[in-house]
């Protein structure tokens, strides 16, 4: 009737079937699901904050909202320069001319738009954190940048950043709930 290799090949389909079972198809979904909350638990999303760059001189007819002068220009494409191959999906600037011109050249290069956020709002980072995974741009003005830093941070690490400094580079890394600060330095 059965030779013993009959019955192994009987039982070894009867073993395969048994994979979609109801029953193991569940457990197989769990293990699934845990795995990907720990994975998506070790993402690392950096936030990269930067003050726009130079300003043109006012001119008599100009309002506050400056442009960038050529030297603003050139650090805007430097600082493209420094953050592609950095995996930027977001890119966030305040409403002036000389903070999305800093970002424009960055969303240019990754197609994106650039998402205007308003400096006084204080809730702003609360909701960049909530959006998750996905490293971002910031620009913002030598007294926003700080506010900016110390509110992902919780804890007061900068102050307004001198009229003169513009190559500032301030990294957050969120890994998992842990926050950590960087700071570099960018163009010439």
């Amino acid at each position: 009737m059965f030779a013993p290799s009959n019955l192994r090949t009987v039982k070894k389909q009867i073993e395969y079937r048994n994979i979609f079972d109801p029953l193991n198809f569940s457990t197989m979904w769990r293990y699934l699901t845990v795995c990907s909350l720990l994975l998506a638990s070790c993402q690392t999303t950096r936030y990269y904050i930067v003050r726009h760059g130079e300003k043109a001189a006012p001119g008599a007819s100009m309002s506050s909202d400056v442009p960038l002068s050529e030297a603003g220009e050139q650090r805007a494409r430097d600082l493209r320069g420094r953050l592609l191959g950095n995996h930027i999906q977001y890119v966030y600037s305040t409403n002036y001319q000389r903070t999305k011109a800093t970002a424009r050249p960055t969303a240019e290069a990754i197609g994106a738009g650039i998402e205007t956020y308003d400096p006084k709002d204080t809730s702003f980072v609360a909701r960049v954190l909530a959006r998750g995974k996905g490293n971002a741009l910031i620009v913002g003005h030598s007294n926003t940048v700080d506010d900016l830093v110390n509110r992902f941070m919780g804890q007061q690490l900068l102050q307004d950043l001198p009229d003169t400094a513009y190559n500032n580079l301030f990294i957050i890394t969120r890994k998992g709930k842990k926050l950590s600060f960087a700071r570099e330095r960018y163009g010439k």
